[in-house]
């Protein structure tokens, strides 16, 4: 197989090096203009790009033989995805890899306006020191809300669980919410929020789209959170709402302005009037499109592209039997109007051997060794099963907790709280889809006996 792959942007070694390994052809190619790479792109199978030239119907017609287009990135924006399709070609995409960067960098802009971080820094090191105006407000109780609930999303929702917040989402797509995020219609999403945060794609659909009339269709004044992309904000729109109150506050990784390169703001050197508002609002924060650009995403990335690639021609990995994650079940416990009444009954009728905590069972496993299950109810007003108000928990046996949690966090499953360690082993908690919340147990049977 010799497939020959152009790369036209640089990016993190390890994608060069993997497909090096893997059998393929590398060649690069980051300083000819789009006419050069044009005129031998018919040489190649596959390209590798982020966002330096748009790749449009006239390139695509001259790529006679492209099997793939992979971009190191989350959007798909400069391609003409509807016209590559119709040419065969595979369209690829890595949002798994910087969705936690941009979580992270959406938490951090909201947190540093709440708390006029950066204007009070600004102050202090202009001589300075302005306590009541640098009065901040704590973003407990408020409504989040999260227009775009895809890779992005989601892990920014993820982030808000350590806060005491109601988050809704809205999204295009029907019944994408999660225990992170309540999916509500835009009507509902727009009565209640208190913050906007942006995490959609730049298509005809959302360019432009938060306008005027986006913005005074909501009850409450609100802050904006924009990390996607920056034609998605009408800036002068941005700018009249701000003034009159109506937006409190905006944290921009993207305007409005920037090349699709992302590379660049303006090819001369006139600054519209709203950006020039924003470069002197003590309520906006700005950065130069960086929310996913992280010194881990940009590993991610690249490993996430490099999967992809080789999953099209290979196929994914064999495995030779999957990963026994869970060991057997631990226990059942559920919620009782009268937990002692009860374990006293079930004690009677049915003759389990009952203590203060319910009734533990005993067996062995494969290798002989002695395991337990522990059946317990539990007093209705419990906050154990917290944060969900379901009926019951479920406790499955692990081997390894702390490095089980972990494959699960970048699996964007939601853990719970910190490890625990007792005498009789170590607990850990996550949700399920449902938002039922299960406990991790890694045993010491031998504590019980």
């Amino acid at each position: 197989m010799d497939i020959k792959i152009l790369h036209i942007d640089s990016n993190n070694p390890l994608l060069w090096d993997q497909l090096q390994q893997s059998g393929f052809i590398n060649h690069s190619d980051f300083t000819s203009s789009k006419e050069e790479i044009e005129s031998k792109i018919q040489e190649y199978h596959g390209i590798v790009i982020r966002s330096r030239f748009k790749i449009d119907k006239e390139f695509l017609d001259k790529a006679t033989n492209l099997q793939f287009i992979a971009r190191v990135g989350a959007g798909l924006e400069s391609i003409d995805c509807e016209y590559a399709l119709s040419k065969n070609i595979t369209l690829i995409a890595s949002p798994e890899g910087n969705r936690n960067a941009v979580a992270e960098h959406a938490l951090g802009m909201i947190l540093s306006l709440f708390n006029k971080l950066n204007q009070a820094d600004s102050e202090i090191r202009s001589g300075h020191w302005n306590r009541e105006s640098n009065r901040g407000c704590e973003l407990d109780g408020k409504t989040v809300g999260i227009i775009g609930y895809g890779n992005m999303g989601k892990s920014f929702a993820k982030k808000l669980r350590g806060f005491d917040v109601e988050v809704l989402c809205y999204d295009i797509q029907e019944n994408v919410g999660d225990s992170n995020a309540k999916q509500v219609s835009f009507a509902e999403f727009q009565q209640k929020v208190d913050v906007v945060s942006l995490h959609i794609p730049w298509t005809p659909e959302t360019d432009k789209m938060v306008d005027s009339d986006f913005i005074n269709g909501f009850a409450k004044s609100f802050w904006i959170i924009n990390t996607s992309r920056g034609k998605n904000i009408v800036t002068d729109h941005l700018v009249m709402a701000m003034q009159s109150g109506k937006i409190l506050g905006a944290g921009l990784d993207v305007l409005e302005y920037e090349q699709l390169s992302f590379e660049t703001l303006f090819h001369d050197k006139n600054t519209p009037e709203a950006f020039q508002y924003l470069l002197k609002a003590k309520n906006v924060i700005l950065s130069p499109h960086i929310a996913g650009w992280t010194v881990e995403s940009h590993e991610r990335l690249a490993q996430v592209i490099v999967d992809k690639i080789k999953a099209k021609y290979f196929g994914q990995a064999k495995v030779e039997a999957p990963e026994q994650r869970v060991i057997g079940i631990g226990g059942f416990f559920f919620k009782s109007k009268n937990p002692k009444e009860l374990v006293a009954w079930y004690g009677k009728y049915l003759g389990l051997i009952t203590d203060d905590y319910g009734s533990t069972f005993w067996w062995k496993d494969k290798e002989g060794n002695d395991c337990s299950t522990q059946w317990s109810p539990f007093a209705e007003d419990t906050t154990y099963f917290a944060p969900t108000e379901k009926q019951f928990m479920q406790n499955f046996r692990v081997r390894d907790l702390e490095g089980l949690l972990k494959k699960l966090s970048d699996e964007g499953v939601t853990i719970v709280g910190d490890v625990k360690s007792y005498e009789y082993g170590k607990f850990g908690w996550i949700l399920d889809v449902e938002g039922n919340k299960i406990e991790l147990w890694e045993p010491i049977d031998e504590a019980f006996q």
